[in-house]
């Protein structure tokens, strides 16, 4: 579904991105991590159009992105720090978000729904808590049924419950075939969601393997341990 054939990103004298090529196929759900600095949000700026590499290119669907740009509707963004326009109720920014896509199928009100956003659909957006606004932050990104998902710290501030509620959506989408790139430090949510570890170090590709194969390799149990063997295995 995404190719991403040797990319690089510089900013002023400093590489941001350095010849990443990644192939990322539906079905996947793929953890995208590192220290930060290592280029994680470059990477995904770069697959939402929001940065233009300086060498390389990527694909979408086999479509170059920055000549078909009408590919960033199947894909459902949920960023980890989101702005809202604070006085804008939560239903008005549905409608919103709605009218400006003009999207033609059946929204995905699920996890609308679950997290009883009707209950505080007059409420100003900048009268929310942290955790609200987290919880309409996905409820937005998974709106329009896309056939991707980048999300950067999901489930970031949410509470147990709601925490629970995103993870669960978030393994449906995977078992309905759609790509997912996770970006988190909560190891246990990666565990939970992934299948796959891409991990950026410096702007590179330090690794790129699978949860079972990282897991057994290190003959650990749990990844975080698993990703911490394996890095001072190489180091």
């Amino acid at each position: 579904m995404i190719r991403i054939d040797n990319i690089t990103k510089k900013y002023i004298k400093r590489s941001v991105l350095n010849n990443i090529s990644l192939i990322c196929n539906s079905g996947e759900s793929i953890a995208l991590i590192g220290p930060n600095g290592s280029g994680k949000t470059t990477l995904m700026k770069s697959l939402l159009g929001l940065v233009y590499p300086d060498k390389g290119a990527l694909y979408f669907q086999e479509l170059n992105i920055h000549e078909h740009t009408l590919y960033r509707s199947h894909i459902g963004y949920m960023p980890q720090n989101i702005r809202f326009p604070g006085n804008t109720s939560v239903k008005q920014l549905f409608n919103m978000i709605h009218d400006v896509r003009g999207y033609e199928g059946e929204p995905d009100y699920e996890l609308y729904e679950a997290f009883a956003l009707e209950k505080i659909s007059s409420k100003l957006l900048k009268n929310l808590s942290g955790g609200t606004k987290q919880k309409v932050n996905a409820a937005v990104a998974f709106l329009f049924n896309p056939d991707c998902y980048i999300l950067d710290e999901p489930t970031a501030g949410l509470d147990p419950v709601a925490a629970e509620i995103l993870k669960l959506k978030i393994l449906k989408e995977k078992e309905a075939g759609k790509l997912i790139i996770i970006s988190s430090h909560i190891m246990a949510d990666l565990e939970e969601l992934t299948t796959r570890v891409v991990y950026l170090l410096d702007g590179n590709v330090f690794f790129d393997k699978h949860v079972d194969e990282l897991l057994a390799d290190s003959n650990e149990r749990k990844l975080g341990k698993a990703i911490s063997r394996f890095i001072q295995a190489k180091t």
